[in-house]
């Protein structure tokens, strides 16, 4: 169903991370765009894992949504529910939202310190605070999970703490394995080992029974004052399976789309970054190609009739995209893929410009319409 002749339609945002914020901004001026976040800020979950250990960079991941949108608006709240017989987007306080076209862009749940904890950025700033002291003070930190966060945040606290103990645990035989480098897993152990974090593989971790302790599937105990899971992520649909529609959900809780990015039956429901089933590498540069297609489709959707009628694209998942690992600001490796199936692993230079120095702070910046200080 096309908008009237004249109308330029009502597009509800559910979700202000990377991917919502790209297509807001995309479809901003062409629809009455609402972008509805729980938070009052962006939330630049890049430089997260550095702002739990380093005071100076407390407030970097913080960004006002204030300079997003020229013509559509921003409604701070929770979403609960899409009431797709009214087309209304309901919100905790009882305001509805009007929609031709609803968006759920809500992402996916990280651990700490990889999370803006409550809903203010004095709440979210005074949970990082909490972990740089912690970190400050602890004997033995324990980081379970030798994922590209993992093997981040490991790296962050050695060179923070180069007087403690730091014991990085990975369930796999390799680092980095989801990156489909060996090389990049080896370069990364090596680079940790150097600096005396110990890396164990194969490792399952689980609490021990002693306060402080942890146990791996073979019954070795490691002691931590401090632990941190980089274990994955869990999408943010429990409101949706709350609401009744577990019926758009995966048994993994991911919504389930088509080739366009709609929800699977709805041609007026779209779902784009972390939160849908897309079978992709779940990071920054994939959701915003997920909301660039998008906005296109939503544009296709809303004016399928008339002289500015667009074809719909298809979404072709991204299995191949250079993957950023920081070792704090002056290192790290980056896995390019280059043709004929093969993978390059850049190193220092290349890694501390691309991302490492400023963890893309500067450029995140400037999509929300600040500039890059």
């Amino acid at each position: 169903m096309s908008v009237r002749d004249g109308d330029v339609g009502d597009v509800v945002v559910i979700g202000g991370g990377y991917a919502g914020v790209r297509l807001a901004k995309r479809l901003d001026g062409m629809a009455r765009v609402t972008l509805v976040d729980r938070k009052e800020v962006f939330f630049h979950r890049i430089a997260s894992l550095r702002a739990g250990v380093h005071a100076d960079w407390t407030a970097t991941p913080f960004i006002p949504y204030d300079r997003l949108l020229r013509n559509g608006r921003v409604a701070v709240g929770k979403a609960v529910r899409v009431d797709t017989t009214e087309r209304q987007v309901v919100l905790a306080t009882g305001e509805r939202l009007p929609y031709d076209v609803v968006v759920i862009a809500t992402g996916a749940d990280y651990p700490e310190p990889a999370r803006f904890t409550g809903t203010t950025t004095e709440e979210a700033a005074k949970s990082f605070a909490a972990h740089q002291q912690k970190i400050a003070t602890a004997d033995q930190v324990l980081v379970v999970g030798g994922g590209p966060s993992g093997v981040e945040l490991s790296a962050e606290i050695r060179l923070a703490r180069p007087d403690a103990r730091v014991t990085l645990a990975h369930s796999g035989s390799a680092l980095l394995d989801n990156t489909g480098s060996a090389r990049a897993g080896h370069k990364a152990r090596a680079w940790l080992e150097s600096h005396d974090v110990e890396v164990r593989l194969d490792s399952f971790m689980s609490p021990g029974n002693d306060f402080g302790t942890y146990r791996d599937a073979r019954g070795s105990v490691i002691d931590a004052d401090l632990s941190f899971w980089a274990t994955g992520t869990t999408p943010n649909t429990l409101w949706l399976r709350l609401a009744g529609h577990s019926d758009w959900l995966n048994r993994a809780g991911h919504v389930r789309v088509d080739r366009m990015l709609r929800v699977e039956g709805r041609l007026d429901v779209f779902a784009v970054g972390d939160v849908n089933d897309v079978s992709e590498l779940k990071i920054t540069p994939v959701a915003i190609a997920q909301a660039d297609l998008a906005a296109h489709n939503i544009r296709s959707y809303l004016h399928s009739s008339g002289k500015h009628r667009k074809e719909p694209r298809f979404y072709r998942p991204i299995h191949r995209t250079p993957i950023i690992v920081p070792f704090g600001p002056a290192n790290g490796l980056t896995v390019l893929p280059v043709p004929g199936g093969e993978t390059a692993v850049l190193g220092n230079r290349t890694t501390t410009l691309a991302k490492a120095k400023t963890l893309m702070t500067p450029y995140m910046r400037r999509q929300l319409g600040y500039t890059a200080a």
